[in-house]
């Protein structure tokens, strides 16, 4: 029997393993993950693919932090494999360790939550309300541009790291708009670009291979500005051809990587082609690019314990997608 609490985060589900997965070996977090893909593979499938899951599930296991300096480490999974970064996630691992005790939070004020994820050391900043989570501020790593104008087949792509590889590129480019009735031809458009810049030594991090390798494509379109604010609405395909349904945490960074480098833009208020929104900002600048703050809120779905029958025909689930 495996336990799980389920979230979503602007739509988007994020299912956290709590119980019936033995320890997943290694040094850190980032090993830990090259560990989970070897050895776990098969519990990834039996709760993200089909009949437990669907093929836009997420979600990770929860293991030890790095070093005390943390109060836990995660390994993302999505239907296609494991993942480096996870801002939606990070965000409802943020209102999960608030709602589960794991971190003393007051009932009025704000906790963080301090999580190892293998592109490194991420805060989730609980804000609480009467006793409830009211708003999650994701806090990513350094955010940073790879490269602009990188030809992905017939377009052109921008490419930054926002704790994964994404590239960005405008969906009016393609003739099209980020809108629900698009999509089929914008999953189809990611998984060309993404098999386009397969290799592309654009796509490589400047110090860790395993975190290079172009992990999402996020089409954009500029929106009327709120209050002076800059405001675009996105979708983000990751993986093969995987939506994501928020504005996309990690994704949101990288956007704000470019559009600061570009122009300066400080803050972004970010859409989901389902009408969720983050809102983004610089919280500060170092030598290795900029610190994203983005803030969402996530919410608590259900808890769960799923079982394998033994005489199951599909022990690890299928996806029709």
């Amino acid at each position: 029997m495996i336990t799980t609490v389920d979230y979503h985060t602007g739509g988007e589900p994020f299912r956290i393993v709590t119980g019936g997965v033995p320890e997943i070996a290694g040094s850190g977090v980032l090993d830990r993950r090259t560990t989970a893909m070897a050895e776990f593979d098969d519990v990834r499938r039996l709760l993200c693919n089909e009949p437990r899951g669907h093929a836009d599930m997420y979600g990770c296991f929860l293991v030890p932090p790095d070093d005390p300096g943390a109060h836990l480490g995660a390994l993302f999974w999505h239907k296609d494999g494991f993942s480096t970064a996870c801002g939606h996630g990070t965000i409802a691992l943020g209102a999960y360790a608030v709602h589960d005790g794991l971190v003393e939070a007051p009932a009025d004020g704000v906790a963080d939550v301090v999580v190892d994820v293998p592109s490194g050391r991420v805060t989730a900043r609980v804000r609480t309300a009467a006793g409830r989570v009211d708003t999650v501020t994701f806090v990513n790593v350094p955010s940073f541009v790879l490269a602009r104008g990188v030809p992905a087949g017939d377009v052109l792509v921008d490419l930054a790291y926002g704790g994964a590889v994404y590239a960005s590129l405008p969906a009016a480019d393609l003739g099209l708009t980020v809108e629900p009735r698009h999509l089929g031809a914008l999953i189809e458009h990611a998984r060309r670009i993404k098999a386009a810049l397969a290799g592309h030594p654009a796509t490589r991090h400047p110090s860790d291979e395993r975190l290079s390798g172009v992990y999402g494509v996020i089409f954009h379109e500029d929106l009327p500005g709120l209050d002076g604010v800059r405001h675009q609405r996105n979708v983000t395909v990751f993986a093969d051809g995987e939506v994501d349904r928020s504005p996309c945490g990690s994704g949101t960074a990288a956007r704000m990587a470019l559009l600061h480098d570009a122009d300066g833009t400080a803050t972004l208020v970010h859409e989901s082609v389902v009408g969720s929104v983050f809102t983004a900002r610089v919280g500060t600048t170092t030598s290795d690019g900029v610190v994203a703050e983005i803030d969402g809120t996530a919410y608590r779905t259900g808890r769960h314990t799923f079982e394998l029958d033994p005489a199951d025909p599909f022990p690890t689930g299928f996806t029709l997608r």
